[in-house]
């Protein structure tokens, strides 16, 4: 019996346990090791082609125009989804889907979850309660603070709607396999782990680059 073998096995074991209570990018099962090994095989197979590659163009480049791409796709299937009804933006229906999917919640807690700025998400919000799609009261833990959670009509216009909704986030998956949508979640999941603390942390725009850039140095040296 190969006891050097079975040993390193039982130390690559070991750390995908220890990397695993630290993050939730892979699930503690045979498939979720599998995976684990292949993500951190530093030989890259297969690696492949974009435009501009032969003249020196860098794979965050062409990450960061088809993460752009793809927001500008999506949101012109969300725009489809929403004409002759009663939604005048994306925004509303999923601040919708959020609060019924999660529950009721402070202002800016959904703020938060839609990662967008205090101003904006206001309006929003705003817009949804003159609709009454959004309901609001004060909070039991803080009396200084309400709540918002959505309302019998807000659950009517977001059900009159969801058809095409589903149809439109299903076009955006394209032609992915079972397979490649799970690994997309995995890696989009870990960027949106890398992304939401420095985005919690609210850094005025005249910093954020910098701090942004120390924040990533920091990571990549544990």
């Amino acid at each position: 019996m190969n006891y050097g073998l079975i040993k390193d096995v039982l130390d690559l074991v070991q750390e995908f346990e220890i990397e695993t209570n630290n993050n939730n990018h892979f699930e503690t099962t045979v498939e979720g090791f599998k995976n684990w090994i292949s993500t951190n095989n530093n030989t890259i197979v297969n690696e492949p082609n974009w435009e501009g590659k032969e003249n020196g163009r860098s794979a965050e480049s062409v990450i960061n125009t088809l993460i752009v791409h793809m927001n500008r796709y999506a949101k012109s299937y969300s725009k489809s989804a929403i004409v002759g009804s009663e939604f005048s933006t994306q925004e509303d229906f999923i601040y919708l889907i959020n609060l019924k999917a999660f529950g009721e919640m402070s202002k800016m807690d959904l703020i938060k979850k839609n990662v967008h700025e205090k101003p904006v998400g206001m309006q929003i919000i705003n817009r949804l309660i003159n609709q009454g799609w959004i309901e609001q009261r004060n909070s039991k833990t803080d009396k200084r603070s309400k709540v918002i959670s959505i309302s019998e009509t807000g659950l009517q216009a977001l059900g009159n709607q969801m058809d095409k909704i589903r149809q439109a986030t299903s076009i955006v998956t394209g032609n992915l396999s079972q397979n490649e949508k799970m690994e997309l979640i995995r890696l989009l999941n870990k960027l949106d782990d890398f992304h939401q603390p420095i985005y919690d942390r609210n850094i005025d725009t005249d910093n954020l680059l910098r701090e942004a850039l120390t924040f990533k140095i920091e990571k990549n040296e544990k």
